[in-house]
């Protein structure tokens, strides 16, 4: 029998390769898996691949149906379906398999070595609605807090009064919101208690007096602000809110009153307004620089005289508040490089029949766009030049379609300046970049016009736009007349020979309306009869639209409105006869 020894040195050459081996089936074994150790909110999933983890999560964590919230003997539970949590699973698992694969080479393999000894513990990816959860936490906030009173020097009765302050407490939003987090994303449904912080900006006897001092000594003085618009007088009072306890003043009061102060003067450059009349532009409203006050000047210039009003015997200072000045983009001398030279498309509207608020509201909102400019190369945004529709900008009620219901609502009647600028815009040979039909086919559009030719306004989501590819400005000339109930826009520039066509509107699937609906209406007498909404019947209108020049077509679209059956709405009056 033969036998044979290996030498002593080949056992040092032979470990490494055999360790590299087993490593090498170590990581073949979990080439589509993840390593062991790895535990997802408490939940092994080391040695499975990515959808058998995926499968065993989904099944093993579920969020809790509520978040309970303790203070004290305060008890707040957050509703999870109020909070809009998600878990991300999908994600969750890839985060446990990248875990030992992430990283440079060296550390990655240090990580899969130790896996097989080692236990990480990671949550799972929550998403949720963080605007509510801050919103929930700022009303627990208000519940358990505790406002601190702030030291401060007041004037009563011609007399300096001085509050040293109280202390106060308030909710650790952020630890609150970080553990709320953490219990979702570990599956923790454990009771959270809620930790405050406390507040003290009290002052000291010594500090009181001084402050009392500093105060006195602008009895009867006062700042004054100047400006060519506005002029601001701080008296002591106002003075005595900036002034900081410890000493100097408080930079972040003077910030806030010089914000206010600057939305009072900033204003953005107008350009020059015009009209266009006997064959020639003319201005009416002249150009206006904008302004924009420099507000951080502003502040150290107001933190400086406020320091020697304090120290002086004057009885008051003036500052000249720093203005920056912008001038407009056009200057009223540029009216004869504009190329406005002609009207180059006109669109008309009847609007009879309106009520007293809707012809008021229409001519409001006409007035918006008069002398507006677009440049050449510039898309016009109906709604940026409309700008805010409400009781605050002048608007009347009158009906609007809302919500798929007519309903009374502030600026009834602003879909009728827009669908006249839509069709002048057409006539014009204008690419339409964004328009949207109404609802329903409403009578007003079609006093003389066919169906199809409207377009519906409604700010933020709904917008009517334009682009002027004219080789010159367009000067937009609305012309409202409530006599004769009608609304035209008219579009001056330069024509470059562009001829626009509109076919005649195609009228199919033509649908009758709901029969109509009465409602039991207990605030109108028994047998009032009171209709909120008009029957209107549906149809799809469709409509070409092509522009040529020189026998080319430059831009073609298809225009289509998709009008629902409208059902009338009758309320029934069901109540006590008076």
């Amino acid at each position: 029998m033969l036998w044979f020894s290996t030498p002593k040195w080949a056992h040092w050459f032979l470990l490494p390769i055999f360790i590299f081996l087993i490593f090498s089936a170590y990581n073949f074994f979990f080439w589509n898996k993840i390593f062991p150790g790895i535990y997802v909110a408490g939940v092994s999933i080391g040695g499975k691949t990515l959808k058998e983890a995926e499968t065993i999560l989904s099944q093993a964590t579920l969020p809790p149906k509520e978040i309970s919230l303790t203070y004290q003997d305060q008890v707040f539970n957050i509703p999870t379906q109020d909070l809009g949590v998600v878990t991300d699973y999908q994600e969750s698992v890839e985060g446990a398999y990248n875990f030992d694969r992430q990283g440079n080479l060296i550390s990655s393999l240090y990580q899969r070595a130790l896996a097989p000894v080692r236990k990480v513990y990671l949550g799972l990816v929550i998403n949720l609605d963080e605007e509510f959860l801050d919103n929930t936490l700022g009303v627990i906030a208000e519940e358990i807090s505790q406002d601190p009173v702030y030291p401060s020097a007041k004037l009563v009765q011609g007399e300096v009064m001085v509050d040293r302050g109280t202390p106060g407490s308030i909710l650790d939003s952020k630890a609150a919101k970080d553990t709320i987090k953490e219990n979702l994303s570990f599956s923790k449904k454990e009771t959270i208690y809620l930790t405050v912080k406390n507040i003290d900006p009290t002052i000291n006897e010594a500090e009181a007096e001084n402050l009392k001092t500093r105060a006195e000594s602008l009895l009867g003085k006062k700042l004054i602000l100047t400006s060519p618009q506005e002029v601001f007088e701080w008296k002591e009072v106002k003075i005595f809110e900036t002034l900081d306890p410890l000493g100097g003043y408080k930079k972040e009061a003077i910030a806030s009153e010089v914000s206010k102060i600057a939305s009072s003067l900033n204003r953005e450059p107008q350009n020059p307004t015009f009209i266009f009349e006997e064959g020639r532009v003319k201005e009416f409203a002249p150009a206006e620089d904008g302004l924009k006050v420099r507000q951080e000047k502003l502040v150290e210039e107001i933190l400086e005289a406020l320091l020697n009003l304090e120290r002086q015997e004057e009885s008051e200072l003036t500052l000249e508040i720093p203005l920056e000045r912008t001038p407009p983009k056009i200057s009223t001398g540029d009216v004869n490089n504009l190329g406005i030279k002609e009207l180059i498309g006109k669109g008309s509207s009847n609007f009879r029949g309106s009520i007293a608020n809707r012809v008021y509201n229409i001519g409001h909102a006409s007035s918006k766009f008069k002398g507006i400019l677009i440049p050449p190369g510039q898309v016009f945004s109906f709604n940026e030049a409309l700008g805010d529709v409400s009781s605050l900008t002048g608007y009347k009620q009158a009906f609007v379609i809302k919500d798929g219901k007519t309903v009374l609502g502030d600026g009834g009647g602003v879909c009728q300046v827009s669908s006249t600028f839509f069709r002048a815009a057409l006539a014009a040979g204008l690419p339409i970049v964004e328009r949207r039909a109404h609802s329903y086919r409403v009578s007003y559009y079609e006093q003389g016009y066919p169906p199809g030719l409207d377009a519906t306004v409604y700010a933020p989501t709904t917008d009517l736009k334009v682009l002027n590819d004219t080789p010159g400005h367009i000067l937009i000339q609305p012309i409202f007349d409530p006599k004769a109930m009608t609304l035209n826009f008219e579009f001056y520039g330069t024509s470059d020979g562009r001829v626009a066509k509109t076919t005649k509107p195609v009228v199919t699937g033509v649908t009758p309306p709901p029969e109509d609906l009465y409602v039991d209406d207990p605030t109108l007498p028994a047998g009032q009869i009171k209709q909120i909404d008009f029957k209107a019947w549906g149809a799809k209108v469709t409509f070409d639209y092509t522009v040529e020049r020189g026998g080319e077509v430059i831009y073609e679209k298809t225009f289509l409105s998709n009008f629902r059956p409208w059902q009338a709405v009758f309320l029934r009056g069901v109540g006590p006869t008076p």
